[in-house]
């Protein structure tokens, strides 16, 4: 990792989700490449290394949000120069199963979330910030998970708004859409939705968390500086190669027994 010291010296950068998967790992690659990271979960059970501040937060909740800014306004002098809203659940109920009461649940984590984000930090940027939304390859099809799926569609058109609103302040934000990933929550999915994933894959490999993190600490670099609005897929081609079909099929035959 030597490669990426100092490449956020200095810098001050928000991660949320941070308690473990793609959120750990953004944090602590950003760590190591000389960020001061502000690392916010619901629950972060990892000893931090240095330049790791640990805060226990629910991004659904807009006072969490109203103290983690005043935390950073005593601690940091009021200004940010990155926000990583990573933190998100997913839930695989299908349409004709979820309840309205699941549906809101996740957005209110995925979308809503993002939005009290991005509206408390904002403020607290100057020209040269670099906000990244975590949407998902989700976002991009009809994927079974009805309301993950429709939370992380939602997610492209805030930020698209967030791109527009913030750009003419000098604050670029961007959208990173992961695929198969390996952390604690896809290692929950159904064995049968692992092997139709591999199936669909043009690459002979699933991504891995720090594929994830140095696109991250790209955007968040000053290599970036004049990429603003954009959506950028690492997925290793699945959205390019399609295949959702081949996913929800393979999900309802485990459920009926005849996988």
């Amino acid at each position: 990792m030597s490669d990426v010291a100092g490449r956020l010296a200095g810098k001050t950068v928000v991660v949320t989700g941070a308690g473990r998967g793609q959120g750990l790992g953004e944090a602590l690659l950003l760590a190591r490449a000389g960020a001061r990271v502000i690392a916010c979960d619901r629950a972060v059970n990892v000893e931090p290394p240095a330049g790791i501040d640990v805060l226990e937060m629910d991004v659904a909740s807009a006072s969490d949000w109203s103290a983690l800014g005043d935390h950073i306004d005593s601690n940091y002098g009021g200004e940010v120069h990155g926000l990583i809203n990573n933190a998100g659940v997913t839930l695989r109920s299908r349409l004709l199963e979820v309840s309205v009461e699941d549906f809101e649940k996740v957005f209110s984590i995925n979308v809503t979330g993002m939005l009290l984000g991005m509206q408390t930090i904002a403020p607290r940027m100057r020209a040269g910030a670099s906000i990244v939304n975590l949407g998902s390859a989700a976002s991009f099809v009809g994927h079974y998970p009805v309301a993950y799926t429709t939370s992380k569609w939602a997610v492209r058109g805030l930020s698209h708004v967030a791109a527009l609103e913030l750009g003419v302040l000098g604050i670029r934000v961007n959208v990173v859409h992961p695929g198969f990933i390996e952390t604690e929550m896809t290692a929950s999915a159904p064995q049968a939705f692992r092997d139709a994933t591999w199936q669909i894959m043009p690459m002979s490999r699933v991504g891995q968390v720090d594929d994830v993190a140095r696109l991250v600490l790209y955007l968040l670099s000053d290599d970036s500086q004049f990429v603003n609005g954009a959506e950028i897929t690492i997925d290793g081609g699945q959205v390019s190669a399609g295949g959702a079909k081949v996913l929800s099929d393979a999900l309802l035959a485990a459920s009926h027994g005849t996988a």
